[in-house]
């Protein structure tokens, strides 16, 4: 069976502590004091599935971002909308899974009517008992998806479709999970904000951003010894030049070498 994986650039964004999003070049650094963060959902495309790991910034962010081009990532994979069957969400961050509603005609409608949306319990039950402290577009957003997507719980390590199995590590989240695709040879894992670029491979040090700075390094650490020792590719979520990559050398001193993989098959 045949399977390709494509980015699906969103573009990329200053963001400081205001937690807007402010579109920038590629090639620019973030403002004084931000960070510079790039989106890339993840299209799997396979003959009887589409399959997106992580949904996307949609149009919740206000300002330039918006629901569109995501449309046009998958107008330039000869899909549309409609087309997508399943969506995976690393975790409910709103910058990897505002895509799934958008509100282009003036009200709130399903992004991917005909997609099963596939999240942690956990991470669920967490966002929306405390839904009372977000603003009000994202109360809105939630309360939404709650009345009209069809969401699915990921049990831990189970394939829900063939060839894909998550698990629950935490780390940058609560409830934080990595998604595997698994087909033959063809292996790929989405570690969302544990993994989120190049730069996250030989981190030697805990980023104050994650929920628990400690686990995630300590995650981190096995997750590229799984992917170099297994042979995973990796699909980075906020990488900005290079997202999808693969670890093929190591070396004691200087850490894992990093293959772009620019051609997909």
């Amino acid at each position: 069976m045949s399977v390709s994986i494509h980015p699906l650039y969103e573009g990329t964004f200053s963001v400081g502590t205001d937690k807007i999003f402010h579109p920038i070049a590629k090639t620019d650094r973030a403002h004084r004091g931000a960070l510079k963060v790039s989106i890339h959902p993840f299209l799997i495309k396979s003959e009887d599935r589409n399959i997106l790991f992580d949904a996307g910034i949609g149009d919740l962010f206000g300002g330039d971002t918006t629901i569109r081009t995501m449309y046009k990532n998958l107008e330039e994979q000869n899909l549309s909308n409609l087309d997508i069957t399943d969506i995976y969400v690393s975790h409910l961050h709103f910058d990897h899974f505002a895509g799934v509603a958008n509100r282009e005609s003036g009200f709130w409608e399903l992004t991917f009517p005909n997609a099963t949306l596939r999240v942690s319990e956990g991470d669920w039950n967490d966002l929306t008992e405390n839904a009372s402290e977000l603003d009000e577009d994202r109360q809105e957003f939630l309360f939404f998806l709650e009345a009209r997507a069809e969401i699915e719980f990921l049990e831990e390590d189970t394939y829900t479709i063939p060839g894909v199995r998550s698990i629950t590590v935490g780390g940058h989240s609560k409830y934080h999970q990595i998604h595997f695709f698994e087909q033959g040879e063809q292996k790929y894992l989405m570690a969302g904000d544990i993994i989120e670029g190049r730069s996250s491979i030989n981190q030697n040090y805990a980023a104050k951003y994650d929920f628990d700075p400690p686990a995630t390094k300590e995650i981190r650490d096995k997750l590229q010894k799984t992917a170099f020792d297994e042979g995973y590719t990796i699909l980075a979520y906020h990488e900005t030049q290079h997202p999808v990559f693969r670890l093929s050398d190591y070396d004691e001193k200087s850490g894992y070498k990093i293959q772009n993989m620019d051609l997909q098959e």
